[in-house]
């Protein structure tokens, strides 16, 4: 084999760019499986080099079967990688990884990929061909029996593959037109209103106090006696709790209901709504 096939078989095999291949070749006397693994090797060294960058860019795919929905983010440096087809392909082929794995994060990065290596040896082949740091980020599968899952994307890369994911599990007595469109509404709705939780019990306490702190701190400097900047603040956390909180939002549809409106208005269902999950690139 001529030293340019070999150079074209190794950058077939390995992703890698000619100059690094035909490098590895010249290192590795023209051994194929000795270059592949120097490769890997300078790989691994440009990869590490490359975390400590920002990936604030990136996509959100989701995946589904008929028992249970999954989405993920995987991050990339710049928005030019992600849109990139190679970068696409990977993200969507980790999507079905992840439905596959339930979102254990561990287990997917163990899992081999149709080339036959592990998600976690790609990875780090990927980063050292496209030359940006690429990592996986937020990742959820929601998989409750006798519920509906509906989902919604929003600027859409390719495919399953946008900017923006929803996924919410609604559980009803009957599956019909005015269930389907409720549900596909209400994914819009998630989208655009990014609730913080269910109810207003459920918000993160972390979040609530972090609120306080804010409001504490305006509040100090409004030369409102005590008395009264307690009852302000006690309205605004309230406010804010209503405003998160995904059953008491205005309806994005029609902002005079709320959402628990709206669903005490579809008669003879039930509906209630079980869990979501919203993952937006850059948030």
């Amino acid at each position: 084999m001529s030293d340019l096939n070999k150079v074209k078989q190794l950058r077939q095999s390995t992703g890698a760019g000619f100059k690094d291949c035909n490098l590895a070749l010249k290192e590795s006397n023209g051994n194929l499986e000795k270059a592949a693994e120097i490769l890997r090797v300078k790989g691994i060294a440009k990869a590490s080099k490359k975390m400590t960058r920002d990936a604030r860019e990136g996509a959100v795919v989701i995946c589904s079967d008929k028992e249970k929905t999954s989405i993920i983010e995987v991050n990339c440096e710049t928005d030019f990688v992600a849109k990139n087809n190679d970068f696409i392909n990977f993200v969507k082929e980790i999507g079905e990884i992840n439905n596959l794995c339930k979102s254990d994060i561990e287990n997917l990065k163990k899992s081999k990929m149709n080339n036959g290596d592990t998600v976690e040896n790609n990875l780090v082949s990927f980063i050292a061909k496209i030359g940006e740091k690429i990592t996986i980020g937020r990742a959820q599968t929601i998989d409750n029996p006798n519920s509906l899952n509906f989902t919604y994307q929003h600027s859409i890369i390719k495919d399953n593959v946008s900017k923006l994911g929803v996924i919410v599990s609604i559980e009803v007595k009957d599956k019909n037109d005015e269930i389907n469109s409720f549900g596909k509404q209400l994914s819009m709705h998630i989208a655009a209103l990014n609730p913080l939780a269910l109810n207003a019990n459920d918000i993160n306490e972390e979040i609530i106090n972090k609120e306080k702190e804010l409001i504490s701190e305006e509040l100090k400097n409004s030369g409102k006696p005590e008395e009264i900047a307690k009852k302000i603040s006690i309205g605004k956390i309230n406010k804010f709790k209503e405003d998160n909180s995904l059953m008491s939002q205005n309806w994005v549809m029609d902002p005079k209901k709320k959402v628990k409106d709206v669903i005490t208005e579809i008669k003879n269902q039930n509906i209630k709504i079980i869990e979501f999950s919203r993952i937006k690139i850059g948030e």
